[in-house]
């Protein structure tokens, strides 16, 4: 494996990476006040965990990374809510 290095100042040489903070900055950061690093570091794990378990994707026709796309979801009639990363965000899965 061989290191690439990317030009400085190039916003389109990654990404993904520059997708991943552009999404923690507008739904994450932008609207915490943030008292200290270990607080930042919790919310930015627990941002992560949501970006990459539950948001959908576009690359994966609008499903989760966890959802399996063979799997057919059956209409539900109740919807759970979860409030995740500091109450900034709302998940919603069908209730068992």
């Amino acid at each position: 494996m061989t290191v690439a290095k990317i030009p400085p100042r190039s916003p389109n040489c990654n990404p993904h990476a520059e997708r991943f903070v552009r999404s923690v900055r507008e739904e994450c950061t932008d609207r915490l006040l943030i008292f200290h690093r270990g607080h930042a570091e919790k919310i930015l794990h627990d941002y992560a965990r949501h970006f990459d378990g539950h948001r959908p994707h576009q690359g994966r026709d609008q499903l989760a990374p966890l959802d399996d796309p063979d799997v057919i979801p059956l209409p539900s009639t109740r919807i759970e809510r979860r409030q995740a990363v500091a109450r900034l965000v709302n998940e919603y899965r069908s209730a068992s």
